[in-house]
């Protein structure tokens, strides 16, 4: 009987988000959000639709040369800071076994559940369908603004990169739309922890 007990003690104690997560999470959330609020001073430089134009209250920067600051020294972060983390997802394989398997069908399920108020979240390590779906998306979303970024950025240097988003005017369009998503993701992130605090603070302790 001892001996079973041990095993569950050990597992009971175990983190549920481990030190490395923590870091890498709360370093790529600081970065995404300082390029998000840069990039909108940067964007209302010269908007990619002229109907669209950011609050100057809610962007960073000042002005657009400090904006571009800004923006640039969060872009460094989050690409080191996110191949770090992509690596240690793909090595632990916590990202086969945390985010798969997926279905449209389960997704679906989980997402009439949350609508009705009826999902559970009573253990924090099982992320449900909706969860394991938001967190894919907005790493590949994270992995376009950083591309179409740099097609941008580097238009000459990058003229492949550059013409597999259409041309410079179309990378303009998929950095700006690729923020809404991101932008949308926060938003919605915000609530989900509003709603369910014990979220942050495993995110924070780790237990």
């Amino acid at each position: 009987m001892e001996t079973m007990k041990a095993p569950l003690a050990q597992t009971r104690e175990a983190p549920v988000h481990p030190l490395w997560l923590r870091i890498t999470h709360w370093l790529n959330a600081f970065a995404a959000l300082i390029m998000m609020f840069s990039g909108w001073r940067i964007y209302d430089a010269s908007p990619v639709f002229r109907q669209i134009v950011i609050p100057p209250s809610i962007t960073l920067g000042g002005w657009l040369g400090g904006a571009l600051q800004w923006h640039f020294a969060a872009m460094w972060l989050l690409v080191f800071n996110g191949i770090v983390y992509l690596a240690l997802n793909i090595a632990s394989g916590r990202l086969i076994s945390k985010f798969f398997p997926l279905s449209p069908r389960a997704v679906l399920r989980d997402l009439i559940a949350a609508l009705r108020g009826k999902l559970s979240h009573a253990d924090l390590r099982q992320y449900n369908a909706v969860q394991k779906l938001a967190y894919l998306v907005i790493v590949v979303d994270l992995i376009v603004l950083v591309l179409s970024g740099l097609a941008i950025w580097k238009s000459v240097q990058f003229p492949l990169l550059r013409e597999l988003m259409g041309g410079y005017d179309n990378a303009r369009i998929v950095h700006f739309c690729a923020m809404a998503v991101m932008a949308a993701f926060v938003v919605v992130h915000v609530a989900m922890v509003a709603l369910v605090p014990r979220s942050l603070l495993t995110m924070l302790r780790g237990r």
